[in-house]
């Protein structure tokens, strides 16, 4: 019987020789679902386990249109949107839509292929988590992608989770610029989470003091 939780945690620790050993041994473990309904590859994505990630795909791991997009494979994106538009618009298998998934994993020509077909970059997961491109974009620190999509009309006061924003999340990631393109783009200094802390509290709560600073100079207290 395949240890399928043990691969996925081999996976997730990013154990690249035990994940190679386990592929070798019992190769239908590369085809295996976790109880999150993601493939090895994508959860390889969302550990950030990139040797991981590149081993299972050059060893014909299954790499359908989720997995595509987390990875960054634009070409491929491409066939499968031209035989079905609506995947422009699809959520992941565990909830997000795919261009969130884009956003957060620093997919640039991949977000904005998507949106060319259809896309809503407004889209909110279906997890619960309230995620969409920017709240991704943010926590993943991809300032380009961020500024892109708030160029796009973006909310930058969107709420999701605790009652974050994504100022909130910017400082509690230390992400100055992010902070500051946001400020520009009509972001609530004074916002708070459901806690009651705004974002200098949180800022100086993860140790980000040049954050809190210039959130401070900015009126923020």
């Amino acid at each position: 019987m395949s240890d399928v939780q043990g691969f996925f945690a081999a996976i997730r620790s990013g154990d690249a020789g035990k994940v190679q050993s386990m592929v070798a041994e019992d190769p239908p473990l590369a085809e295996s679902k976790n109880e999150q309904g993601q493939s090895p590859v994508l959860a390889a994505v969302y550990s950030g386990r990139t040797e991981v990630r590149d081993f299972l795909i050059a060893h014909g791991a299954h790499l359908g249109f989720y997995e595509a997009v987390a990875a960054g494979q634009l070409e491929r994106v491409e066939r499968f949107i031209e035989k079905d538009a609506d995947l422009a618009r699809a959520y992941s298998p565990d909830g997000f839509p795919v261009v969130a998934l884009a956003a957060a994993f620093g997919h640039f020509p991949i977000v904005k292929y998507l949106f060319e077909k259809g896309a809503d970059l407004t889209a909110v997961a279906t997890n619960g988590t309230g995620y969409n491109a920017l709240t991704g974009a943010v926590a993943g620190g991809r300032e380009e992608i961020a500024i892109w999509l708030l160029e796009n009309g973006v909310d930058a006061n969107y709420r999701y989770g605790p009652g974050y924003t994504p100022l909130l999340t910017a400082a509690a990631n230390g992400h100055l610029k992010i902070v500051k393109d946001l400020l520009v783009h009509g972001a609530d200094v004074h916002a708070k989470a459901n806690d009651g802390k705004n974002a200098v509290a949180i800022a100086e709560e993860r140790k980000h003091p040049d954050v809190a600073e210039f959130l401070r100079s900015k009126g923020g207290a």
